[in-house]
């Protein structure tokens, strides 16, 4: 895509920019509003809005060589992690009693920073399970062993998990996931364009690798790399794609525990959900039925040797990144260099956060909320939450493609929604978790067990509605369809995505975007096709829905068209979701800033108006860049759009925006009316 710049746009706005670049610094730190020395005068906003907001920004933080992507997000989510480091550190040093939560804490953080045990053991921790690997003779004693690793979190040839039933949001049921395989997705297996090529040999040669730092020779351990290559192909070919996948009917498929078995003879459900410790449910959900009639064919086709290759390859494949440093090398050599262009090892101590985040992330929860989350940033959130409820109620009243009963119950759905700020109103209990000094890989498969225990236990109970799927130091936020609720936890409501002592403009621009896009989620191409409980329910006319998806093509067909990378393009349909939040989220935001009492003045701040200021904050929101092999990545395989897109892509659908910085008729960031997106 050519840019072309307006040399009048750029010469009206150059006295704001700079006026901009006089301001105190103090004004410039982060956190105290809008932050002005990102800005990059030298682009024209009516050209590319997310580098003029952020472009100064970009050029001076580089991405770090042990990521493959660095923006606000992980800037911010690495600050949040450092805080907690502090309180991992001092808990390592107290004496404190057995199977408190400080004990478990500085347990975590001592086994895993211990390398010299850690490089002395190598991969012996495992040993028992190699031997149990090695004592399968039969199919029998092949199902038993995978459904143990599920319980490990190891997950071979499939997923299991449980959940609330999607139409029948009130029981928790078992579910089945395609899976099994160790590369990001199908394709990596199936394209044949050389640069998929090279990396599935790469992932061969690394399999190999593995191998041999097990103690097999050169010539075994390429046999057994390509035994696991055969077998996950076989599993990739059967497997449904991301977008196949966007269908929330396409992927719910309910069966007897005895239908069950006639889909898949090979495994007796029952045994398995006894050994996986369920004992209480007449039913499991099987996403994808094609693809365990793969799985069915495979355990009836291969041979009990090559399956116990492919098991120890499951295995060190999961904890390599716990053992030793030879295995972790080799591990990141794949899978954070070839497949996502990271340069080198993140810190040690970053990666036992983002364990412990993992294992026992609600105790480190406690203490970053009472060191980072006072009572008057979660008042000051539900009241913006709260705010753009009204709004996006006013909104769809106001709509003129949907009708009135589809109407009502849209209301009815958004009104229902469920709000969590912050933080959980209870906490977890991690007293039947052991942590203990010893071998760090053991703490994580316990933790890994005590977690999957905690999960299936919910089957058979009624629904608790309390509980969190990300922790309080998280910076991010979700929408979960099943329980209409809008989650946001205190770490993505820190400076600069929030901030007490910033103006409505900054707040609602970052802030009131991101609850506006989790809000939308409700009502975009997946979450609309559940009712106000939850359920999986069509509550559309069909002519709203004709007219809905009419509205959708148009935004699948702008992000189609963006070229991130040579000739690959966004896949519209699979950011398809993603895009509509923005977009929404961006509208719903504005509209309820608007009715701020700063909204509705004209007064500048910093040489910015109220609405410029909300603009470059949305766009701010979005500061961010990736490596090639990361973008490559995303776009085969993740539902959201890049960073730049996130930001011009819904403003260049506003003309709210287009008058905010005098973007005309023929500037890139201007779109057409007929080719204009207009859903929420």
């Amino acid at each position: 895509m050519k840019f072309y710049i307006a040399s009048l746009i750029i010469l009206s706005l150059a006295g704001k920019m700079n006026k901009a670049q006089t301001i105190k610094q103090k004004e410039n730190d982060m956190g105290k509003g809008l932050q002005l020395n990102w800005i990059d005068d030298s682009v024209n906003p009516a050209v590319d809005f997310f580098d003029y907001a952020n472009g100064n920004w970009l050029k001076n933080n580089p991405i770090p060589p042990s990521e493959s992507y660095w923006g606000i997000f992980s800037s911010l989510q690495e600050d949040n992690y450092k805080s907690l480091l502090r309180v991992m550190k001092e808990d390592a040093n107290k004496k404190a009693p057995e199977g408190s939560n400080i004990q478990k804490v500085g347990d975590f953080y001592f086994s895993g920073m211990d390398t010299v045990i850690i490089n002395k053991l190598g991969a012996e921790p495992l040993n028992k399970e190699f031997s149990r690997i090695n004592k399968i003779n039969n199919i029998k004693d092949l199902n038993s062993v995978i459904a143990l690793y599920q319980t490990y979190g190891v997950s071979p040839l499939f997923n299991f998990f449980a959940m609330q039933d999607q139409m029948n949001s009130s029981k928790i049921v078992p579910y089945l996931y395609q899976g099994g395989i160790a590369m990001p997705d199908r394709d990596y297996y199936l394209k044949t364009d050389s640069a998929s090529t090279k990396i599935r040999n790469k992932y061969v040669e690394h399999i190999s690798r593995m191998f041999k730092l097990l103690g097999d020779d050169s010539l075994l351990s390429k046999e057994e790399a390509n035994i696991v290559m055969h077998i996950e192909t076989r599993l990739a070919k059967s497997s449904m794609t991301p977008v196949e996948q966007r269908d929330p009917y396409a992927i719910y498929h309910k069966f007897s525990i005895e239908s069950a078995d006639s889909l898949t003879p090979a495994i007796k459900w029952k045994s398995f959900l006894k050994e996986t410790g369920i004992k209480n449910s007449d039913y499991i959900i099987v996403s994808q039925p094609e693809f365990f009639k793969e799985v069915n064919n495979l355990l009836k086709s291969e041979s009990i040797d090559n399956w116990k290759v492919y098991l120890r390859w499951c295995l060190i494949n999961n904890f390599a990144p716990y053992l030793s440093n030879n295995f972790v090398n080799e591990n990141f050599r794949f899978f954070g260099t070839v497949l996502t262009g990271a340069k080198e090892l993140k810190p040690r101590w970053k990666r036992i956060l983002q364990d412990a985040d993992q294992a026992i992330g609600e105790i480190l929860g406690q203490e970053f909320v009472r060191l980072h989350f006072p009572p008057a940033a979660k008042k000051r959130n539900i009241e913006i939450v709260n705010n753009l409820i009204k709004v996006f109620g006013e909104r769809i009243e106001k709509l003129d493609w949907m009708s009135k009963p589809t109407k009502e119950k849209a209301i009815y759905k958004l009104h229902k929604i469920l709000k969590k700020v912050g933080y959980p109103d209870k906490w977890r209990d991690y007293s039947g978790l052991r942590i203990d000094r010893g071998a760090y890989v053991d703490n994580i498969i316990r933790a890994n067990i005590f977690n999957f225990n905690y999960m299936i236990n919910k089957i058979g109970k009624p629904v608790d509605k309390t509980l969190w799927e990300m922790t309080p130091q998280t910076v991010n936020a979700y929408y979960d369809p099943s329980l209409n609720e809008i989650v946001f936890p205190a770490g993505i409501l820190q400076p600069p995505f929030f901030d007490l002592n910033a103006d409505d403009a900054v707040n609602y621009g970052e802030t009131g975007a991101t609850i506006g896009h989790e809000m939308t989620h409700g009502f975009d191409d997946q979450g609309r096709q559940y009712d106000a409980n939850g359920n999986l329910k069509n509550w559309w006319s069909a002519d709203d829905e004709k007219k809905f998806k009419l509205r959708t093509e148009k935004i699948i067909q702008q992000f189609t068209d963006y070229v991130v990378l040579d000739s690959l393009h966004v896949n519209g349909e699979l950011t398809l979701g993603e895009n509509i939040a923005d977009l929404g989220g961006l509208i719903i935001a504005y509209d309820a800033f608007k009715l701020t009492k700063e909204g509705k003045s004209n007064k500048e701040i910093n040489g910015f108006t109220p609405d410029q200021r909300f603009f470059i904050a949305y766009a701010q929101s979005w500061a961010g860049h990736e490596r090639n092999e990361a973008l490559k990545k995303q776009i085969l395989t993740n539902p959201h759009s890049p960073d730049k897109l996130r930001a011009n892509g819904p403003l260049s659908n506003m003309p709210e925006f287009y008058k905010a910085f005098n973007v005309k008729p023929g500037d890139p960031m201007y779109r057409p009316d007929s080719l204009r997106v207009k859903i929420w």
